[in-house]
């Protein structure tokens, strides 16, 4: 499966980010489809959400080997297992916005991993540049 790095890239980006991010809006499942960019980088993803499960593919890693799981989708936040260079973890997602959401890890472990330690307390805005139909003709 396509899913390891996006723990690396979200460390990454968080570590050049500051403050929480949080907005209260109604968002639906389709919102979440579509390619996703991180904000100051290269780094892009494709998503898919069905029946509440959130589906995501690599399509620029920036070198990056890493794998998730399925997402579960609870309104506006999505959270996805990840792994990478050894660690494990959650990432958590919150869509602001059809086009904008705000990424953070939940948990990593070990904590002892530098890759955990410096994700602690950081952010990631995404910002969606194609839509779903794009995003499908990547898989």
């Amino acid at each position: 499966m396509q899913r390891r790095g996006l723990m690396a890239l979200l460390l990454t980006i968080l570590s050049a980010t500051q403050g929480p991010v949080t907005a209260q809006t109604q968002i639906a499942n389709a919102d979440w489809e579509g390619e996703w960019l991180a904000e100051g980088t290269l780094f892009r993803i494709g998503v898919t959400a069905d029946n509440g499960l959130l589906k995501i593919t690599q399509i620029e890693s920036m070198g990056q080997i890493w794998s998730s799981g399925d997402g579960k989708i609870d309104g506006n936040i999505a959270r996805v297992e990840v792994e990478y260079a050894g660690a494990t973890g959650v990432i958590r997602a919150e869509l602001l916005d059809a086009k904008t959401a705000v990424l953070s890890a939940a948990s990593c472990q070990p904590e002892f991993m530098v890759v955990c330690a410096l994700s602690q307390g950081r952010q990631a805005i995404f910002r969606k540049v194609a839509g779903q139909a794009a995003s499908d003709s990547n898989n």
